[in-house]
């Protein structure tokens, strides 16, 4: 298996660096830090960086085409408007399930928005939000909602509930958002870390995140084969997605939360985001069409 090598970009220190997405228009890498209920942003370029405070926790975010920001929340789906600090309650599925709350979320070729969420075994759902603002649960019986990616034709999604360790596939209909005929791609052995965020390369080759791992690893979902590792100086690395102005480089996120004091002083670089040259390009991430 191939080794690359990942390099400190910033320090963030975030408690639960997640959900990495670089937005193409502004040239700027965003990610939310989950339970500080921030949504972080870095211009590469310059060093420069900012912070906003959402008040609840924040599993995802992603762009919407009509400007600002689609959020997965603790308690629902909402827009939000990063210069006006407005924030906008438009669903919240999950009502009337305790403890629940969203987690990762990405939105599909068509611009439609896939969000998960986490809680007690069982209790949790892949969403689908439409264009229209119509919800409709995916997949149900989950646990750990956590990374998801299409594939370069279109016509497959990739799914990761984190407790099963599998990257499942499945046949997906860009013109309705259906998906059918699941099937295992990946198994993920367990010295390697659970998985956890994912994003997709050119090749449709998976690079997928792994909590306690140390790593980042890039799968071929046809073969199940691991073909390349980018280790990290960060135990718990969260999730990966392509940046640049030529989508070649590979931001990674990074967690703090849950490791004690001991344990930090060992990786002190914990919660920090990294970047890696993997030598391919990743597809830019569609915005939410609603």
């Amino acid at each position: 298996m191939k080794t690359l090598r990942a390099e400190l970009v910033l320090e963030a220190k975030a408690d639960l660096g997640e959900g990495p997405v670089w937005h193409d228009g502004e040239q700027r890498l965003y990610w939310v830090d989950i339970t500080r209920g921030q949504l972080c942003s870095l211009d590469p370029a310059s060093g420069q960086t900012a912070t906003h405070t959402i008040g609840q926790e924040v599993g995802c975010a992603v762009p919407r085409a009509a400007g600002g920001w689609l959020l997965g929340l603790r308690r629902g789906l909402a827009t939000y408007e990063s210069g006006t600090g407005t924030l906008e309650m438009i669903a919240d599925p999950e009502f009337s399930t305790t403890g629940n709350r969203f987690n990762d979320g990405k939105c599909d070729p068509a611009g439609r928005l896939w969000a998960g969420t986490i809680g007690k075994p069982g209790s949790a759902t892949l969403w689908r939000l439409d264009r229209d603002r119509r919800v409709t649960g995916m997949l149900r019986g989950i646990t750990c909602s956590n990374g998801l990616a299409w594939s370069p034709d279109g016509r497959t999604f990739y799914y990761i509930d984190t407790p099963t360790r599998q990257i499942v596939a499945y046949d997906y209909e860009r013109e309705t958002g259906d998906i059918a005929n699941p099937r295992v791609a990946v198994d993920v052995p367990a010295d390697l870390g659970a998985p956890d965020g994912m994003a997709i390369d050119v090749e449709g080759m998976l690079w997928v995140g792994l909590w306690d791992g140390r790593q980042v690893i890039r799968w071929d979902p046809r073969t199940g084969e691991a073909l390349a590792q980018i280790p990290v100086p960060a135990s718990r690395a969260t999730s990966c997605a392509f940046g640049g102005t030529h989508l070649d480089i590979l931001y990674i996120t990074s967690a703090r939360t849950g490791l004690s004091p001991e344990q930090l002083a060992c990786e002190p670089l914990a919660g920090g985001v990294f970047a890696a040259m993997p030598g391919v390009s990743g597809a830019p991430v569609p915005a939410f069409a609603g």
